[in-house]
């Protein structure tokens, strides 16, 4: 056969990407409630000063900075206090030198004010006389009108996944709905004679359809929507028309099984026959995941993943998962923030020569996080369900060495 002719993962990426560089990502309009998790469409920029007026952080006394200073305990400085603030209310009160005017953590400064005393620091001497004990700098206690946000700054940039908090800030600008990227669809086709519904009971030889849910969840977890397409026997008729109906709304989609050189395997035949330009890569240089096949139809990119689970869920993180992102217009900032530092608890070996994803257990012993290998071969999927995250071994590595400080790419 003249194909399963093995690439990187970088190689396999890089001819995707120019077969599809020309996709971007499509918008719709969400109001906040709905946008938590939503890939935000345009840079947002804030459209006002926040929080627009001068306010107190501290419940106290609304004064002129420069009259408290030298005010201490044995010589406090003395102020009249005319008017008092309300939560919500603007006071008409302009204050001058040596007045002072109550204020509630949160109320708007009166005009001519720049600072507030806490009231620990000051003592009312009768109604209107009060006491202040502190030396204070222009705006302690105070937040500015526009120490939250100045009018114009870029507060969320295309790309980014909207957190709560940025839906707070969102609330606070006065956005009610934003733009974000529309979620692309995935469609999911298991395939195989030997593969039975879950809620089926096997018969010898059989399998229930573990696939189209790790992947679905794989894909709704990396910000796509999902459909599922059924178990597909391996014939290529059929195959080939679950195909075409998943092409005709899905954006992506990803087969798994009949991705190897098996005389059954009809996977490669169908998707070149699907489509120009059809197959752009049978094979990639990872352990698990090597009879991985990449292809575009008519702009759209289809995926043969591996049977095995273990192998079909590494090769959609390496390949499918990259894509997703590229239709949400997804930048992966927080990406190091998924992965975390161990010790490798054991010796590992490598054969080279590929990139090898490694399952590992996180485990702490005497105050140090360890990275514990869990060995197991490609189709046992509760290797998967024990590791909290996996090793690479990149292809010029022969292995790597207990005791060595390894990186956690983190479920």
């Amino acid at each position: 056969m003249e194909f399963f002719e093995l690439i990187t993962v970088e190689e396999a990426n890089k001819m995707l990407g120019e077969q599809i560089k020309h996709v971007r990502p499509q918008p719709e309009k969400l109001d906040l409630m709905d946008s938590l998790g939503r890939v935000v469409y345009e840079d947002i920029n804030s459209p006002i000063n926040l929080p627009g007026f001068r306010k107190s952080t501290v419940d106290g006394f609304a004064v002129k900075a420069q009259d408290t200073f030298g005010a201490s305990e044995a010589m406090p400085a003395m102020f009249v206090v005319v008017d008092e603030v309300f939560m919500g209310k603007k006071t008409e009160t302009e204050i001058f030198p040596g007045q002072a005017v109550k204020i509630p953590t949160g109320g708007m400064l009166p005009a001519g004010a720049d600072a507030v005393v806490m009231v620990e620091h000051t003592e009312m001497l009768d109604e209107t006389t009060l006491n202040v004990y502190k030396s204070l700098s222009p705006f302690e206690n105070v937040v500015r009108e526009d120490e939250d946000l100045k009018k114009g700054d870029l507060v969320l940039p295309k790309g980014q996944v909207l957190r709560p908090q940025d839906l707070g800030a969102l609330a606070a600008m006065g956005i009610a709905q934003v733009t974000v990227a529309k979620k692309p669809l995935v469609a999911i086709i298991s395939t195989g004679d030997e593969v039975v519904s879950p809620d089926a009971s096997p018969q010898p030889g059989q399998i229930r359809d573990i696939n189209t849910y790790s992947l679905m969840g794989l894909a709704k977890e990396s910000g796509a929507d999902v459909m599922s397409m059924g178990i597909v026997k391996d014939s290529y008729d059929l195959l080939a028309e679950t195909i075409k109906k998943a092409m005709e709304t899905a954006d992506i989609v990803v087969i798994s099984g009949g991705s190897s050189v098996g005389t059954r395997d009809v996977t490669y035949k169908v998707i070149n026959d699907a489509g120009p330009p059809g197959i752009l890569v049978h094979g990639v240089s990872v352990k698990p995941g090597k009879p991985t096949i990449i292809g575009v139809v008519r702009g759209k990119p289809i995926f043969g993943l591996p049977g095995h689970p273990v192998s079909a869920m590494t090769t959609f993180n390496l390949v499918v998962k990259p894509v997703i992102y590229k239709l949400l217009g997804r930048v992966d900032k927080f990406r190091r923030f998924s992965r975390v530092k161990a010790f490798l608890k054991r010796n590992i070996a490598s054969s080279g020569g590929k990139l090898e994803v490694v399952r590992v257990a996180l485990v702490e012993e005497n105050g140090k996080l360890w990275a514990d290998p869990v060995m197991g071969k490609s189709a046992l999927i509760s290797t998967m369900v024990k590791a909290d995250g996996v090793i690479n071994i990149s292809r010029e590595k022969r292995g790597l060495e207990k005791g060595s400080i390894v990186e956690v790419e983190l479920f």
